[in-house]
């Protein structure tokens, strides 16, 4: 009977111990995988955060791994001796699902560093900024997250309907809203549900900054509660689906966006405010302003950039087929751009960075463009300026030598100058968050 005992005792013990073995080996592959991403995030120099992020509180963490798992753009989280890490920043599009699986508390979300501050207008909890009256969603108050986004407009135009609640003048708008993105069109939904009097207006095209992704990128969603329209199911569709979606419930349901109408004014007048456009000018007792963080394009300040063959961001890489293209810029979106158009027939496109190496992009596109530049397919010009843009060609200078190339188009990919100085001209409050919770 004894020797039955101890056989089955020596039975679980081994049991126990592959079990443990297997689980111990698995998490030592998982943080070697993690020390490795971690290392190459380094060398690129992409340690700092650009949007919502995870904070851990390492006393709270107990390492279980929840949320890496839990992390829908993969190996953004990982186990490091015992704590989760953020080992690749550039994939971190604040989701949250890392918060929300965490079964300590551990992790909230924050924008900025402490070394890489984020400017964004101070918010209350009703999404009000200082100015009474005026409310802000979306990409602007730091949602650049397609479904949050949504959901933040969404809730912003309930907290503007309960600031009209029992007011109102016929001569005036309920609301303003400025953008047509994610967050412009749910608040746009919402202004209808509750039949405000209001108008949408976009300075560019219906979609906002989505309606500018290049050709084919897949767009990362959930499901999410529109108003009006009600739930749309939706995990994992291309930039032309999702705007061909939200098309159809433009016409389904009748909403009108006035788009080329920017928006170049907003003053506080009587019950509420005017806003001026290059087309119009509007009475409105209150403004949602749901526009993005790029604002006007960053542009070169060179002569001949006002030519029509310059342009400020990638489309369609298929309507540069047969050119000689530029790409000017050092940033993501400049090498994507480049090595999408390099990938079309009888193309020569030129890659312009004033830096001495792209310091700043993914792992992933360093290596695709290193390929791609091998092969001759994008020509890379390092430590170069642009001199000046003619109708047939471009003037590069590189090591105080100046020379001029073939050209049919110029991409300027330097980012934009936010809107800082807009909002000021409001009265609104600008607030530098480092590494502090969005609201």
């Amino acid at each position: 009977m004894l020797n039955d005992d101890l056989i089955s005792l020596g039975v679980y013990a081994l049991a126990f111990l592959g079990v443990w073995s297997f689980y111990t080996l698995a998490r030592y592959r998982a943080e070697r995988r993690a020390c490795a991403k971690l290392a190459d995030s380094r060398k690129a120099g992409l340690t700092e955060p650009e949007s919502l992020h995870p904070a851990i509180n390492e006393n709270r963490c107990l390492g279980c791994g929840s949320c890496v798992t839990a992390c829908p753009e993969g190996d953004v989280l990982g186990v490091i001796a015992g704590k989760a890490v953020i080992v690749d920043s550039s994939h971190c599009i604040g989701h949250g699902a890392c918060k929300l699986a965490c079964p300590t508390d551990a992790i909230e979300l924050v924008l900025g560093t402490e070394k890489r501050g984020v400017d964004v207008p101070a918010l209350g909890p009703d999404f009000q900024t200082n100015v009474p009256g005026v409310f802000v969603a979306g990409e602007l108050g730091g949602m650049g997250l397609i479904r949050n986004a949504i959901e933040q407009g969404r809730q912003a135009m309930e907290s503007v309907a309960s600031y009209l609640e029992g007011g109102g003048n016929a001569d005036l708008l309920d609301v303003v809203i400025v953008g047509a993105g994610p967050a412009g069109l749910a608040a746009s939904l919402g202004a209808m549900e509750r039949k405000l009097r209001f108008v949408t207006l976009e300075q560019e095209c219906f979609g906002g900054t989505v309606s500018h992704f290049p050709r084919g990128k897949i767009v990362m969603t959930a499901p999410v509660e529109m108003p009006v329209v009600g739930t749309i199911d939706l995990r994992e569709t291309t930039k032309e689906a999702l705007i061909s979606l939200w098309e159809e419930i433009l016409e389904k349901t009748g909403l009108k966006i006035q788009d080329e109408e920017r928006v170049e004014s907003v003053t506080p007048s009587g019950e509420g405010f005017e806003v001026v456009t290059s087309k119009d000018t509007y009475r409105t007792r209150a403004v949602m302003l749901s526009i993005g963080r790029r604002g006007t394009p960053r542009k070169l300040g060179v002569e001949g950039e006002d030519r029509t063959k310059v342009v400020y961001r990638l489309t369609d890489p298929a309507q540069y087929e047969g050119q000689h293209v530029l790409v000017v810029g050092g940033g993501d979106s400049a090498v994507e751009a480049a090595l999408a158009i390099g990938q079309q027939p009888d193309t020569c496109v030129t890659l312009s960075y004033r830096g001495e190496a792209f310091k700043r992009i993914k792992p992933k596109n360093r290596e695709l463009l290193e390929s791609e530049s091998s092969k001759g397919s994008v020509q890379v010009a390092l430590e170069s300026n642009i001199k000046m843009i003619d109708d047939e060609s471009v003037t590069i200078e590189t090591d105080d030598v100046c020379k001029k190339i073939r050209n049919d188009s110029v991409i300027v990919c330097a980012g934009g100058v936010l809107p800082t100085g807009f909002l000021r001209a409001i009265g609104i409050e600008i607030s530098t968050k480092r590494g502090t919770p969005l609201r």
